[in-house]
Formats: structure tokens, sequence, C-alpha cells
């Protein structure tokens, strides 16, 4: 399915976006791995991915939501987004995700990807802002894929999203992106009330036939201000979305992502293996989007690179992280989380200023880390990368 995945893009994407897509991303990305694996032999940690939520504000309002959408608007400016790329490039990484809030709110972020030729951008959105122009400009600049949020039937959809007409208004973005030609992906956040209608073959063979090239599953967790305990899947459930996902991967010709198990089926944090942080959208650098606490600011004169490898916030969030689980620390473990932030004295990123109260009323659960039911990569393509460019590097030894 690989090859026929291969054949799909070749057919329906411009060779110069599929040229950056492979140098910028595939094998820029894996140097960049190579260079992060360097580093770890020496103790250094410098994430090979940088996340970056560019603003707070949105044009939907979606249940669970940790990002303080409805609050005045905060954005990184983009003088700032632009040096802390150029900084990140100086140590080879090239791949950078872009999130919100929504993205496309942000009144420069296509000049931003203008500016740097030589990278490649994730933008997680909900698609309602990609017009035929943005995805011409996305087209002209070739160095970004738009990652697009489904979160079900258009009755699920507006419910889970806080609006009406929810589906067919990201729909139009997935059509703009399409006519475009551009290397799209579709993303949810599998729930109890989407479960059954995303995690089918029938589900994927439209994205197939809406000319998306790559989907995203992640299962929802419920934290910040307004958790809903009532959409989280059970451990069986979680099973089934790995399953599921493993099992398409060989079946169809659709790249299946997800960043949370190891090729050996193994559950993973992003964070605590060190391969991602993120900058929140006051430039506050957190050990992951929803643990919003900070205690260094890319604000600061003394540069992203110093900032990463010198934070004993950071280092000790991946080394306690790592000691506790190989799931998610925040969903098994808040006691912990709030510890460790008690402990550094680490400040409240959110507008709301009661992440620490949220911690207190977290009731702990089982995330993705389930001892004894690992499923391990079928598909050689994926075992391969997983292996060798994604997640693992020994964080859990």
């Amino acid at each position: 399915m690989i090859f026929t995945l291969a054949r799909r893009m070749i057919s329906e994407v411009e060779p110069r976006l599929l040229w950056k897509f492979a140098f910028n991303f595939g094998l820029k990305g894996m140097v960049s791995v190579e260079r992060f694996k360097r580093r770890l032999k020496q103790g250094v940690h410098f994430p090979p991915f940088l996340y970056i939520s560019v603003i707070n504000s949105c044009n939907l309002k979606c249940q669970g939501c940790w990002v303080d959408v409805q609050s005045p608007r905060k954005m990184i400016d983009k003088a700032t987004l632009n040096r802390v790329i150029r900084e990140a490039k100086r140590r080879g990484n090239s791949y950078f995700g872009i999130l919100g809030g929504e993205p496309f709110l942000h009144p420069d972020l296509l000049d931003v990807f203008d500016a740097h030729p030589d990278c490649y951008f994730q933008v997680f959105t909900n698609g309602q802002l990609i017009t035929d122009a943005v995805a011409q400009r996305l087209r002209t600049a070739g160095n970004v894929t738009p990652l697009i949020s489904v979160e079900g039937s258009s009755t699920v959809s507006d419910e889970r999203r806080g609006k009406l007409n929810v589906l067919n208004r990201t729909m139009a973005g997935l059509e703009a992106c399409k006519r475009a030609g551009l290397i799209t992906g579709v993303a949810t956040s599998v729930c109890r009330t989407n479960i059954d209608d995303l995690l089918s073959e029938a589900w994927l063979r439209r994205l197939i036939d809406l000319g998306i090239h790559y989907a995203w599953f992640h299962t929802y967790r419920p934290v910040g201000p307004q958790p809903n305990e009532g959409l989280a899947l059970s451990p069986e459930q979680i099973l089934q979305v790995r399953r599921f996902v493993v099992t398409m991967r060989s079946k169809l010709p659709l790249a299946i992502v997800d960043p949370y198990w190891d090729h050996n089926g193994e559950a993973l944090c992003p964070m605590a293996t060190g391969v991602s942080h993120h900058i929140g959208p006051s430039g506050d650098i957190e050990p992951c989007p929803i643990i919003q606490f900070a205690k260094e600011s890319i604000h600061d004169d003394r540069g992203i690179y110093n900032l990463l490898t010198q934070s004993a916030f950071l280092k000790d969030f991946r080394e306690a992280s790592a000691q506790a689980t190989r799931g998610c620390v925040v969903l098994e473990r808040p006691d912990l989380v709030k510890a460790i932030v008690l402990k550094h004295a680490a400040y409240d990123t959110t507008s709301r200023q009661t992440a620490l109260e949220e911690l207190d009323k977290m009731t702990p659960r089982t995330s993705q880390h389930n001892p004894g039911n690992e499923i391990p990569e079928e598909n050689w393509a994926y075992r391969l990368a997983k292996r060798n460019w994604f997640f693992g590097f020994g964080a859990y030894s």
C-alpha cells in the first residue's frame, strides 16, 4: 500500500510540492533526528521537532479545549516567529508544527511560511479559513501541509465544536486544498461519540475519495477548565484505536499517523522522549501543549537552543514522566505534574490562571500505556520509520 499511496500522491500533487515534502520534511527531518540522537549521547536535549501555538484565538469553541480561545488575543509576532525558526534551523531543525487556537487567524502566518522555503510546516487547523486564495498561497509556498480537524458527522461536529454547520464549512476548506493540489491531512480526536463513525474503513475510503493523503488519529484527553470525562475512551477502546490503525496501514493507500506508540506497539510520550516540546501563544516554553506551565520564554534573549537545553524544569519533566509511565503523565499522574510544577515554581501560562486547580480536580485514568497488550507495527515502512527516526530513542531505558 505504500507504493499505491506514492502513486496517488504523484498523480494528485504538483511535483514541486512533492519535492519540498520529500526533501524538507523527509530527508532533512531524518538528518535532524540523527543530530538529535547524537546530542542525546552527550546529555543534550534539543528537540528535532518544535510545536508552536502561534495564536490563542479561534472561530470555534470545542468541548474540552484547553486553549483560552475566548480570552483577549495573544499571538507570537512575525519577527519573533521568524527568529525562533532561524535559531532552530541553525541546529538542523526543518519541521515545525503550527497550532492555535486557529492558526490561520494569525495575520502574518502566510508570510512566515514564505520566509522559510527550506523548512516544512504542518498546520493544525479546523480548515474553515482555508479559502481558494489561502490554498493558492500555500501552493505557491510549497512547504505547508494543512492538517484539518474533523470530529465526526454533522451532528457530532456541531456538538463537539460549539457552532452550527461546522462540518460543511470544514469540508469547504478540504475541497479548496484539493483544488490547489496540496498534501492534505485530516486529524480526528477519537472519543466515545465519534469512535463508531470515524474508526471505520468506510470513513478512510471517503477521505481517499476527498483527496486526503494522511490521517492522524489521537485520543480525546479530558483536560482544561471544562473537561468532559464522558468523552474519554476506555482502555479497551484505546486498544481498538491502535488495532484499527495498524490494520489499515497495510490495507489502504493512506498514510496514518499515531505518535503515541513505537514500532513494537509500546506506548510512548513525545515529550518524555524529548522529541518535541511546545511554545505557547505568549511565547512560553511548555513541556507539551496540555501542560500549561513554564519557566522559560522565547522572549528571553538567551535564544531557543540555550533555553531548551538548559531548562531544569523541562529536564525534570522528561525524566520524571519517563520513570512514571510510558503513557500520558497528565492523565495518569496529575499529582506528579503538580509536584514538578511546585518544585520549580513554574508559572501558569493560561489567561484563566486556574491550571493548578484543574490538576487537583482531575481523576487519574489510564492512557495509551497498557502493558501486556502491545500491538506491534505490521507494515515494514512504518516499522522502519518508527524504529529509526520517530519517537523512541531510549527515553525509558
